[in-house]
């Protein structure tokens, strides 16, 4: 009876209660609490931590330095070209005289050939010859040569033989004696006639020129 009396005056107290109320109200509100989170499914958000003092909050994100644009390398001074020493060689006392150029081939003029002088001329019969051992000047008769025989003319005088049916001439050098037939002034080589004529015809009237 006397714990009863107790709690009761405990009770009745102001202090007491308000105390009971507050307790009330708190087990109602976290009971409602419970029960929607319950009801939800969601896990409570965790608590933030408070930062030190100083430090950045972790929300806030700093972005990155965006990245300047790097300025381009500078074109340095161009490579100087050092020439190479030049190589040197001492020359002989014979080579170290200054050298001349070598002169070129002067244009040479051909001389014309000086022209003959006609110093005799006249018309007669000519035959030809294809055989013989020696002409009277010594030398061996070759009937392929321009050459022929003229009774008084002097050896290596030149003559110039012309056929006047066509136009064709031949100079001859004298070298033999002959013909001694009359009518003919001059006795042919083979190779001499047939320059102006055909052999087959064995004789013709020429007109020769006599060359100084």
């Amino acid at each position: 009876m006397a714990g009863r009396h107790s709690r009761t005056r405990m009770f009745s107290s102001p202090a007491g209660i308000a105390a009971t109320a507050a307790v009330g109200v708190a087990l109602v509100v976290g009971g409602t609490v419970g029960a929607v989170q319950l009801t939800s499914g969601e896990a409570p958000a965790p608590a933030v931590a408070d930062a030190a003092p100083g430090a950045a909050s972790p929300s806030a994100t700093t972005a990155p330095p965006s990245p300047t644009a790097s300025a381009s390398p500078t074109a340095g001074p161009s490579p100087t070209v050092t020439a190479s020493p030049k190589a040197t060689r001492s020359q002989a006392a014979s080579r170290s005289r200054p050298r001349t150029a070598t002169p070129g081939p002067s244009a040479t003029t051909k001389k014309a050939a000086p022209k003959s002088t006609v110093v005799e001329t006249g018309s007669c019969g000519a035959s030809f010859y294809a055989e013989g051992q020696l002409t009277a000047n010594g030398e061996t008769f070759d009937p392929g040569a321009l050459t022929a025989a003229h009774k008084t003319l002097p050896f290596d005088t030149k003559v110039r033989v012309t056929n006047p049916a066509n136009g064709t001439s031949v100079t001859v050098r004298i070298n033999d004696r002959g013909p001694f037939i009359e009518g003919r002034c001059i006795d042919l080589s083979r190779a001499a006639f047939a320059a102006i004529a055909s052999l087959d015809l064995g004789e013709l009237t020429v007109r020769y020129e006599v060359l100084g």
